[in-house]
């Protein structure tokens, strides 16, 4: 019962807003800011330009709220703003990323898996993320979007216009990368 209070709240909030009721769009904005923070500082590993973004994501999204059809979640809807915002201000930075041939490395059986890596204590937690802010802005998006925002590298060629192979020897490369990084971490 509770789960259809939560959406039919969010329905309401949702067509409010497209009433232009700023109360709405402050509750809308309170519910989801943090999640699209954070959606925005693993893709862009910068508190300032993510802030930024977060706010023009957010203007976006109330600009455009009557496109909204409710064929997918609000939360989703809007997730897809906030990346898109973010890979642009990473496009405004000129986002190189590395074209190579079809050829992808490949992950060598003895490294750590990625489920041990995000099964980890709170501790490893900390250290992948510190990882991340080390890794190069075209590997850090690419692994973002793959690995926390559930995209695949068909979708990720064409969020980043890059190919497929490219995203995929970026993440293979990523995850290396990371691996080395966290084993250097004390």
């Amino acid at each position: 019962m509770k789960i259809a209070e939560y959406i039919e709240k969010n329905s309401e909030l949702i067509e409010l807003c497209k009433q232009g009721d700023r109360k709405a769009q402050y509750e809308i904005y309170r519910l989801y800011s943090k999640a699209m923070y954070n959606v925005c500082i693993r893709i862009l590993n910068n508190e300032t330009e993510a802030e930024d973004v977060l706010q023009e994501a957010f203007l976006d999204a109330f600009t455009k709220i009557n496109s909204f059809r409710a064929e997918s979640a609000f939360g989703a809807w809007l997730k897809t703003i906030v990346i898109n915002k973010a890979i642009n201000q990473l496009r405004s930075q000129k986002l190189s990323l590395t074209e190579i041939d079809d050829k992808i490395i490949e992950s060598r059986p003895d490294e750590v898996n990625d489920e041990f890596i995000f099964e980890e204590k709170q501790e490893t937690i900390q250290k992948i993320k510190r990882g991340m802010e080390q890794l190069p802005q075209g590997f850090r998006v690419v692994l973002s979007l793959y690995l926390f925002e559930g995209y695949d590298h068909d979708e990720i060629s064409q969020i980043l216009s890059i190919n497929e192979s490219t995203s995929r020897s970026q993440y293979l490369r990523a995850k290396q990368k990371l691996l080395s990084i966290m084993s250097t971490m004390g």
